[in-house]
């Protein structure tokens, strides 16, 4: 027997089209019901009932209830990580599927990857976080600095409460569609979340678009220009 992770078993949950649907679904961070995901994956309720059986035995979601409803999440950062990685594999294999008008330009603008900002305007903050050093990349170690610290403190993002947490503070995230990393881990979370309390981005309702207000766009590039 060999031995090792199971990586065949975990394809499987991922490689079947309506469970693939249902996980991309989940990817926008917002927790479903069986019927929406249903919806998303074109099956009826009964079937999805079973690939969510699955794929929550799999240990790649995390069912709660609440009151008569059941929702279902990714499990962890890492699921979302790693369908991160398909998509962007998938999409430089040429296997993408067909969209259409202007949601597909504003999908690889910006979008939410679970929990944080991707696309276009996430490589640009990630390239400019650590163009102005308040990122360090070691191999593969991404780190907070000091100066990225105050950075952080002035946009009112307590850094220290984050260190707390048990998720990782600074993660890379490779983005499909541009190619290049963007900011994942808490840090990642916290900054998607400040641009939506001020206002500067709303999430654009069952897509995975962030829509930046003119406003939004001006603070964000006078914050993470690249030069």
């Amino acid at each position: 027997m060999k031995e090792g992770p199971d990586i065949a078993h975990i394809a499987a949950l991922i490689g079947d089209p309506a469970r693939a649907n249902m996980l991309t679904a989940l990817m926008t961070g917002k927790a479903l019901t069986a019927t929406e995901l249903a919806q998303e994956a074109s099956v009826t309720v009964q079937t999805a009932s079973s690939h969510l059986s699955k794929l929550d035995a799999g240990g790649l979601l995390r069912p709660r209830k609440q009151g008569r409803h059941k929702y279902f999440s990714l499990a962890s950062d890492d699921v979302a990580h790693v369908l991160e990685g398909l998509m962007g594999l998938a999409a430089h294999s040429g296997h993408m599927r067909t969209r259409t008008g202007p949601k597909n330009a504003q999908l690889r603008q910006a979008r939410v990857c679970y929990n944080h900002l991707a696309g276009d305007m996430g490589t640009q903050m990630f390239d400019s976080l650590l163009a102005q050093g308040h990122l360090a990349l070691d191999g593969d170690a991404l780190s907070l600095t000091g100066s990225g610290a105050d950075f952080m403190a002035r946009l009112h993002i307590d850094v220290t409460t984050l260190r707390a947490k048990p998720a990782p503070l600074c993660r890379e995230c490779l983005d499909w569609s541009a190619r290049r990393s963007h900011l994942a881990g808490s840090l990642g979370r916290a900054l998607l979340s400040r641009f939506e309390d001020l206002a500067w981005a709303k999430r654009q309702t069952g897509t995975r678009v962030i829509l930046f207000s003119s406003e939004g766009t001006r603070q964000f590039e006078h914050l993470f220009s690249v030069r």
